[in-house]
């Protein structure tokens, strides 16, 4: 059985999980997203059918905007956000929230109460958007990214919506 998704929508915004169908249109996202540490197909592949990952997509406008990929490791209660990516053209519109806001739901859905993740030190957008959301702050990897640029580590208790 592969990793619970919870769909989410707004009324411009639809979260889905991702299909092999997808993968032309995510890997076009992570070229646009990323310069260094894009997802090969292979990895895509990989995700989408994995027991151990959720890979969500938004659509937007009638075209994918944005995904996140949650990891999972049995019998952890600790889930990963492994990768976000918001096209540079649908930013501000929610989409990134919306992504966070399933991947969430994902973990709960797989009894996982925290949910970690690492984000480029430089990376000020994503970094008020987490705070936001309500992670924190709790280590850091030196020279993580390509650029030997540091990562931050965050994490959130995940609680159930009431």
């Amino acid at each position: 059985m592969r990793a619970a998704l919870i769909e989410h929508s707004t009324p411009d915004i639809y979260v889905r999980p991702g299909t092999a169908a997808d993968i032309g249109a995510l890997l076009d996202l992570e070229n646009r997203v990323f310069a260094t540490g894009r997802m090969s197909r292979r990895s895509l592949r990989h995700f989408l059918a994995s027991r151990t990952a959720a890979v969500a997509v938004a659509e937007y406008e009638g075209r994918l905007a944005g995904c996140a990929v949650v990891l999972f490791r049995p019998a952890s209660t600790v889930a990963r956000l492994y990768s976000i990516a918001v096209d540079p053209n649908s930013g501000g519109c929610g989409i990134g929230s919306a992504l966070l806001d399933s991947a969430e739901a994902a973990a709960l859905a797989r009894n996982c109460l925290t949910m970690r993740l690492e984000v480029h030190e430089r990376n000020a957008r994503a970094i008020a958007r987490y705070r936001k959301a309500g992670y924190h702050p709790f280590g850091r990897y030196a020279r993580y990214y390509a650029d030997d640029g540091d990562a931050l580590r965050f994490e959130k208790r995940l609680t159930l919506p009431s």
